[in-house]
């Protein structure tokens, strides 16, 4: 099972992305915005998609160290 943090998280990460998202993946995510704002917990299909969404449009990079820049 899925936890409210975690899904408070991926929405929180894929707010910035929703004009990248096709139409289809919009109304979904809108969709389930509403439903966290309303305190309900996703099932697990909803949940399985919105973590889809989560791993297609967040990308985590490394942080580049400075360090490297500065080495001879």
């Amino acid at each position: 099972m899925h936890s409210y943090i975690e899904q408070k998280k991926y929405i929180e990460s894929l707010q910035r992305y929703e004009r990248k998202m096709t139409p289809k993946e919009q109304e979904f995510f809108k969709m389930t915005v509403k439903r966290q704002n309303d305190d309900e917990d996703l099932d697990s299909i909803s949940f399985a998609k919105l973590k889809e969404l989560y791993d297609k449009y967040y990308v985590n990079r490394k942080k580049k160290s400075l360090d490297e820049l500065f080495k001879k």
